[in-house]
């Protein structure tokens, strides 16, 4: 028998909610959901789907899934092969092997820890541990579902399915200062964001300098070969963040 399956070049979708974040760069932004648990973002739902029955039941989730969009890799095509850095960036992959932001419809899917739903309700959600920076649109939220999306015989490709070492982490007395006028949760963030290792697999021989800007304050620091050590933080932005 004859299987006819109908082709729809194109598909129209538009997004549904935009991330407020703590990362407001590229440069920063986890490779993965989970590295940096006190990552705090708001997903805030556009018109008309901030109906609060929309998210009737998420609530009772612990995590849920959201498709998003790479919003500030437009300028950039797709590869067909990608050096993922969890392999230090010395062995090719396929795209679709990979969570490379590089993709041919530059769709991202991150799983999140849900924190609660936003009043008013309908408003949207509060997360932790998110990979997305500030900005990004999202096209669909689901729920995490243990029982079905996580067998026990799963298995990743080679090299990706283990955590990548971490760097240590150590302060200037002139950025210790700077946290006591900062939000509670930047010194956890800062430090939970260079232990994940931010920086392209090319740059780890050490010795560089870095800045990044994390939840309104652009954070410098130095890498050497097992750690990172914070030289100076610098407010840069005073519009409210998310502090759900």
């Amino acid at each position: 028998m004859e299987i006819v399956t109908q082709y729809h070049p194109h598909m129209d979708i538009q997004p549904i909610a935009t991330v407020r974040s703590d990362f407001e760069g590229r440069f920063g932004t986890p490779r993965q959901p989970g590295l940096v648990p006190d990552a705090r973002a708001e997903v805030l739902l556009h018109p008309p789907f901030n109906d609060p029955d929309a998210l009737r039941g998420l609530a009772d989730s612990s995590h849920c899934w959201l498709i998003f969009g790479f919003h500030a890799n437009a300028d950039h095509s797709w590869r067909p092969t990608v050096r993922p850095p969890r392999l230090g960036g010395n062995r090719r992959l396929g795209v679709f092997a990979t969570r490379s932001p590089f993709r041919p419809n530059g769709l991202g899917l991150s799983l999140v820890r849900l924190a609660g739903v936003l009043d008013p309700p309908g408003r949207g959600l509060a997360i932790r541990g998110a990979d997305v920076m500030d900005g990004t649109p999202v096209f669909d939220i689901k729920p995490y579902l243990p029982a079905i999306e996580a067998p026990a015989d799963g298995r990743a490709p080679e090299g990706l399915g283990t955590a990548s070492p971490q760097l240590g982490v150590r302060w200037s007395d002139a950025a210790q200062a700077a946290l006591t006028a900062a939000p509670a949760h930047l010194g956890p963030l800062i430090e939970q964001t260079l232990a994940a290792d931010p920086r392209p697999a090319y740059h780890h021989r050490g010795g560089r300098e870095y800045g990044m800007r994390l939840l309104g304050h652009e954070v410098h620091w130095v890498a050497r070969t097992t750690e990172a050590r914070v030289i100076r933080i610098t407010p840069v932005d005073a519009a409210p963040r998310p502090g759900c």
